[in-house]
């Protein structure tokens, strides 16, 4: 497996491994889509990526991050995202959308972008770590939310994949990690319910089952369906890779394609070996016992290290954030270091600036308003 092979997931083709993992911008006013993410999105696609997901998605406004936040919880968030769909399908990849609802971690008040100075920036973010992360101070939304509220959540996620259809986009992710709300469900550590969504490892993903079954029911048969997943907490008796083996067993039967394998989130007390490729091997383990594809995510910065990591069997795709967000164009430096022919932004420019950096790609071809494909 290279990490310039395709791949072909339904009828969706990827033109590469490399995937450009959601991100939070903080730059949306009441959800919408702006030039901002036009620009930042479409600049990865223009850089050789074969995914270009966007940040975490809400499907509900009390389910932003933050309220900066893109939402999909009306039919006029359509079109905004809709535009950049268009843009990065011209640029031969694949546009994706994470779909999420944060939980205990939704922010609504001081939001990141409007704080002025780095002293503002780091109160609000002290505060907001405080507030998500205290199991005493702050209900659990998934002990506190009752049955007609969970069935508002999984329509919610429903009419926000339909809505993704409509804005074109190829690819939907579902994001079951980092302490959003799928995750409180999941992890013993948040989850202090005693009905049938809470207490043993069935009722805990019980809610996770509902959503995704729910959401390929009405995302279209031809379209891959990704799932985001913490595979540990970092904390004994927390959710961990056993227990995410065994939700990758159930949720691929129920149409999910990929499983993305994060990790953490759940609580401040973790300690969380960070270190570069560090969630690899959840990818890895994922990957043999199950069957399904998986992404790895994590501290990917090389060439040699991502290329190894599909080599190696690990993973199937390899999501960058960091990366892209140093080098919106990596993909193609990346494929002139390990010699791979690929197309490039614009024939003559591209020409010029390569030279002028000492790259040598076989062949250059202009996009002009039509897909790129490898030469």
């Amino acid at each position: 497996m290279h990490l310039f092979d395709e791949l072909q997931v339904r009828e969706v083709t990827l033109r590469n491994r490399i995937v450009v993992s959601p991100m939070c911008e903080y730059s949306s006013t009441d959800g919408f889509a702006t030039d901002w993410h036009l620009v930042h999105l479409g600049s990865r696609a223009v850089g050789g990526a074969s995914l270009v997901f966007t940040e975490a998605c809400a499907v509900s406004p009390e389910g932003r991050i933050s309220p900066e936040d893109l939402g999909i919880w009306k039919d006029e968030h359509i079109e905004p995202l809709a535009r950049i769909t268009r843009f990065i399908r011209e640029q031969g990849a694949i546009p994706g959308i994470q779909l999420a609802h944060a939980g205990r971690k939704g922010k609504h008040d001081a939001p990141l972008g409007r704080l002025g100075n780095g002293t503002g920036i780091q109160r609000w973010l002290d505060a907001r770590r405080a507030q998500c992360h205290s199991l005493r101070g702050r209900v659990s939304a998934s002990r506190g939310v009752g049955r007609s509220g969970i069935r508002e959540i999984v329509k919610a996620f429903v009419a926000a994949a339909r809505r993704a259809c409509l804005a074109g986009f190829g690819v939907v992710e579902i994001h079951s990690a980092h302490g959003y709300l799928l995750h409180e469900f999941l992890s013993p550590l948040s989850n202090q319910r005693r009905d049938s969504y809470g207490g043993s490892f069935e009722n805990r993903t019980r809610l996770v089952c509902e959503v995704v079954t729910a959401v390929r029911r009405v995302w279209p048969e031809s379209a891959p369906l990704f799932l985001r997943i913490s595979a540990t907490d970092w904390i004994d008796g927390g959710w961990d890779l056993a227990q995410s083996v065994q939700l990758a067993k159930l949720v691929g039967p129920l149409g999910v394609d990929l499983i993305d394998c994060s990790s953490g989130g759940i609580s401040p007390g973790a300690k969380i070996p960070v270190r570069s490729g560090y969630q690899v091997p959840f990818a890895g383990e994922i990957r043999r016992q199950t069957g399904l594809l998986t992404g790895a995510v994590g501290l990917i910065t090389t060439a040699a290290q991502a290329h190894a990591i599909l080599q190696e069997g690990k993973a199937d795709v390899v999501l960058l954030a960091r990366e892209f967000l140093r080098q919106p164009y990596w993909p193609l430096y990346v494929a002139n270091e390990l010699g791979v022919p690929i197309s490039w932004p614009s024939a003559s420019r591209a020409r010029r600036h390569a030279r002028s950096r000492g790259l040598k790609p076989a062949r250059f071809q202009t996009l002009h308003g039509r897909p790129a494909r490898h030469t």
